[in-house]
């Protein structure tokens, strides 16, 4: 019999791998007005392992278990609710189990399930939120901190999003080339957004979910497989998530403790992904027009070139900075922006950039401001405000490895003010 927690460990695997696949695939065959309902019986499937396996053991073929358990849920719904739909086949669990689809009929599904969450029809924050919810396997919550909106926010988006898309009849489908590259903007910054959330988790005792990395990489993948969808902001986000992914096994030591990129060990960064991250870079550069992404991945690229911290081209970095606050005006890009002119330039130069950001509400609640104030402070050496501000930052942090790291630097403080007395 096995272990509840390995069963517990294998359904949430197969919620972030399989639901978005089976919940595609059953919009695509029943129709876009049956979406809450593939849902819904995604997820009594997913109860039912929970369930059902730590006792029966774990069938031979998960996923297909799971998918066979959701559609005869689904088929016997809709009869009771319609005796139109006497057509439907039975399925038989354990029959079918081993029933698979091919990798291109799995793709197919779940690319319109991403095209259809970014809709046109539908405002951008609610295209994202949907898609992080039906693609990405997000609770409210995740959603939530990932946008920097309120759960109540996020929660009226969803049912709205829901609501718009099977009153107006939106087709499960790809959109028409007239609206394809506006659709296809939306979902990189899904894609992206997806990719951040396990790239730096915010909850609980794990720094990284690599769960939601390998989600997002592998959706790119199948975006870029595909030649009317492939495009160049699409080869810069994957070179862009290359370079950020070679680096997650040295995020954290062995204890689990948070490693700055200043402190990790750059002869165990994944060459394997930095070459193909370079190789993505180099096609996205066949178009003369720059996305935000082409600029990220240039800055991303500078530190994968580096031998170290000292050597990075910190000048380009700022460069690439200022190209992408001209085209963003983003907050979040002008706090970046000032790490790299302390960087390039000296503490003082960043710290005093950095004053022009106080005050601004949207980064109050965002951690990265009071940590980047924390040490531009150290760094201009005022101990006590740098201290201060460390102690802000912990009470945001979300994960343990976040919240023991800015400790030791409170902690860091403490010790060198008591040498000083």
């Amino acid at each position: 019999m096995p272990q509840k927690g390995c069963v517990d460990d294998l359904v949430g695997h197969l919620f972030r791998q399989a639901s978005t696949e089976i919940t595609a695939e059953l919009t695509r065959q029943l129709g876009v007005q049956h979406l809450g309902l593939a849902e819904d019986v995604v997820q009594e499937a997913l109860l039912k392992a929970l369930r059902s396996w730590p006792f029966h053991g774990v069938p031979n073929n998960p996923k297909g278990w799971l998918r066979t358990v959701a559609k005869n849920a689904a088929f016997d719904r809709i009869r009771r609710s319609s005796r139109q739909m006497d057509f439907l086949p039975d399925l038989d669990v354990e029959a079918r189990a081993s029933e698979e689809l091919l990798p291109d009929e799995v793709a197919d599904s779940v690319l319109r399930m991403i095209f259809h969450c970014c809709n046109e029809n539908l405002a951008g924050p609610s295209r994202v939120a949907l898609t992080l919810g039906l693609v990405g396997g997000f609770s409210t919550g995740e959603i939530s901190r990932a946008l920097f909106a309120e759960r109540a926010t996020i929660q009226q988006r969803l049912v709205r999003a829901k609501r718009v898309l099977k009153e107006g009849e939106i087709p499960f489908d790809f959109p028409s080339p007239a609206n394809l590259a506006a659709r296809v903007d939306s979902v990189l910054d899904v894609i992206y957004l997806m990719f951040n959330a396990g790239y730096v988790a915010d909850q609980g005792r794990e720094l990284v979910r690599r769960d939601l990395v390998d989600e997002a990489m592998r959706l790119l993948s199948v975006l870029l497989e595909n030649p009317a969808i492939a495009s160049p902001s699409g080869e810069a986000l994957a070179a862009l998530m290359c370079f950020h992914a070679a680096r997650l096994t040295t995020r954290s030591d062995e204890a689990r403790r948070l490693q700055l990129l200043a402190d990790q060990d750059r002869g165990r960064w994944d060459q394997d992904l930095i070459r193909r991250g370079f190789r993505h870079l180099l096609a996205a550069m066949k178009s003369p027009a720059l996305s935000r992404f082409h600029l990220e991945a240039g800055i991303a690229s500078c530190h994968a070139a580096a031998p170290s911290t000292a050597a990075t081209d910190w000048p380009q970095i700022l460069k690439f900075y200022d190209q992408l606050l001209a085209l963003t005006s983003s907050p979040v890009v002008a706090l970046n922006r000032c790490v790299a002119i302390a960087m390039a330039r000296g503490p003082a130069a960043g710290f005093h950039e950095f004053q022009a950001l106080e005050g601004k509400e949207i980064l109050a609640p965002y951690l990265c401001y009071h940590v980047v104030r924390a040490e531009l402070l150290s760094l201009a050496g005022n101990a006590d405000e740098s201290r201060a501000a460390f102690r802000l930052a912990a009470s945001l942090a979300g994960s343990d490895p976040q919240r023991e790291y800015l400790r030791s630097r409170i902690d860091g403080h403490s010790d060198e003010a008591a040498r000083h007395d």
